[in-house]
């Protein structure tokens, strides 16, 4: 097979015309030519960091779409399974992707569960990640949030380290506002990434310290505006990455348009794509095509190189993507889980006032970070209930994997006028979360995602927009297209509601992350992320 365009070399930083050769899979001659076609061949793109169960897509309907924008590989940490089905959870999410084009690299999860403060369907510990680390199919320790334990010497933590670097690979970072000393003994103990830098100063000391950063725009976290000059001054320490990306956002697009938007922004295009095409194949050490002889063919041809729009992509020497439209079939999956949680009561959710100040999770659109702030309660019948009018709202978070009494909080930002939201998305032990206006719709929502042993609810009273996960209550078994549509649907159901949140389920998810800033609610209460304890509601 010939190919024949503009040869975009990324690593000479330049582009000729030129034609490839391609035999069995491989790249066998780089050949330039006269007046080869105006269409550009190019390395394909990779997602650097990337929770696949985020998509709420198994890896098979995953790729259907990612490949359509040209990514052919993903560097993907399967902790959000991991957290509600153990090694299984792992082994299913590599299995499925080796039944599609797509070359997904999963790590060794290095965090379930990421505290001891909250319930998780399984932990791992540091024998079994060192025997998935001895696994081909592992390519990488996953992020590692538990900064204190690194910090603070916890055994359990540096054996899994020590166990990643002894086989050679690479330990991925996650140290949110991590400075000075610790910062300095975290990227010490071998931690190679971070993906969770908010500013250029933050990024740089971490840079300083021998780590790759990569620039991260996904569907909630979105840092890729404060970012992208890393892009031109570090170009051979920075990735880019979608972390978390939703059904709808990546029906749209995927890492190609971090990399229109860095070239547009005026960063130099050979830059950007080293940062999209190259530095995750060298960091990770991956077997994916650069378009090099020897290489495999996995490349793309794309109608020019400002909106790279994607005319054919090649994985391993097979067309597999040609005019938006993709050559391979997506067969069903299984559907295993794991979940327990029964019909919840507005008995349940109900607490009694003890003061009339309460401490609040203060969310904020766009960020995972929240803030931690007191407002007054309002109080009805002695009962502290959602104020709708201060967008005060009751939280509630609800162990799935027991009927233990659920946790009850407060947060601010969500915006709700009227009705509730629930998720089984809830990083990353995966409970139930919910927020609402009354504790009627809470109750409301959170049954009808437990009706489904798992999905994502917007209910108003007996009106319900609801997206079933039959896969670890985290993923669909359906097509990405049609989970696309009725997620979107979601989305405009909440915004009805009165969200103004540009991904309301994405930031939900999140209130249940105790590793990250400020204020967060686990199933076992209120917990200060800063302090690294359970605090107070009532002050």
């Amino acid at each position: 097979m010939i190919v024949s365009g503009q040869i975009v070399d990324i690593r000479a930083r330049r582009i000729f015309s030129g034609e490839v050769l391609v035999e069995a899979g491989k790249i066998v001659a780089i050949r330039k030519t006269e007046n080869a076609p105006q269409q550009f061949i190019m390395p394909g793109f990779i997602d650097s960091h990337v929770h696949i169960e985020s998509s709420m897509l198994v890896p098979a309907q995953f790729a259907e779409l990612a490949l359509l924008h040209g990514t052919v590989a993903t560097v993907s940490d399967p902790h959000e399974i991991a957290n509600v089905l153990g090694v299984d959870g792992v082994k299913f999410m590599i299995e499925n992707g080796k039944t599609v084009p797509l070359k997904f690299f999963f790590g060794a999860p290095s965090c379930v569960p990421a505290t001891a403060f909250e319930t998780s369907g399984f932990a791992i510990d540091s024998a079994q990640t060192a025997a998935l680390l001895n696994d081909n199919d592992i390519w990488y320790l996953g992020e590692m949030m538990n900064f204190p334990g690194v910090v603070f010497d916890d055994p359990e933590v540096h054996a899994k380290i020590k166990a990643s670097l002894a086989v050679g690979k690479p330990v991925d970072g996650h140290a949110p506002l991590l400075v000075g000393e610790q910062l300095a003994k975290y990227a010490a103990a071998g931690i190679s990434t971070d993906h969770e830098c908010t500013n250029i100063a933050e990024a740089e000391e971490k840079l300083k310290l021998g780590m790759k950063i990569l620039i991260r725009e996904g569907s909630a976290a979105r840092d890729f505006d404060m970012l992208f000059p890393l892009i031109d001054k570090y170009p051979d320490h920075v990735m880019l990455c979608t972390d978390d990306c939703h059904p709808d956002e990546l029906q749209k697009g995927h890492i190609n348009i971090k990399v229109k938007k860095a070239i547009a922004n005026g960063a130099h295009i050979f830059n950007v794509l080293k940062a999209a095409c190259l530095n995750p194949v060298e960091h990770y050490k991956l077997p994916v095509g650069t378009l090099r002889v020897g290489d495999a063919a996995d490349f793309l041809v794309v109608n020019d190189l400002k909106n790279f729009e994607i005319v054919r992509v090649f994985v391993d020497g097979k067309l597999v993507v040609e005019n938006a439209k993709t050559l391979f079939e997506v067969n069903p999956c299984l559907t295993l889980n794991n979940f327990s949680r029964e019909t919840i009561s507005l008995q349940q959710i109900e607490i009694q006032a003890k003061s009339k100040k309460v401490r609040t999770i203060v969310a904020r659109d766009g960020e995972l970070l929240t803030e931690s702030e007191v407002f007054d309660a309002k109080i009805e019948d002695g009962k502290a209930v959602s104020d709708v009018e201060n967008d005060v709202l009751k939280i509630v978070v609800a162990c799935r994997y027991s009927n233990n009494a659920p946790a009850i909080g407060f947060i601010k930002g969500i915006g709700l006028k009227k009705g509730a939201l629930a998720c089984s998305i809830a990083h990353d032990s995966h409970n139930l979360i919910a927020v609402g206006t009354s504790d009627e719709e809470i109750c409301n929502a959170l049954n009808k995602v437990i009706e489904s042993k798992g999905g994502l609810a917007a209910t108003d009273g007996n009106s319900a927009v609801h997206l079933p996960l039959p896969v670890a209550g985290l993923m669909s078994d359906q097509s990405g297209n049609e989970v696309a549509a009725l997620y979107h649907h979601l989305n405009m159901k909440a915004a009805e509601l009165g969200s103004t949140l540009r991904a309301p389920f994405m930031t939900l998810a999140f209130m249940a992350l105790l590793v990250i800033p400020a204020l967060k609610l686990g199933d076992k209460g209120l917990f200060d992320a800063t302090k690294f304890e359970f605090t107070d509601l009532f002050v």
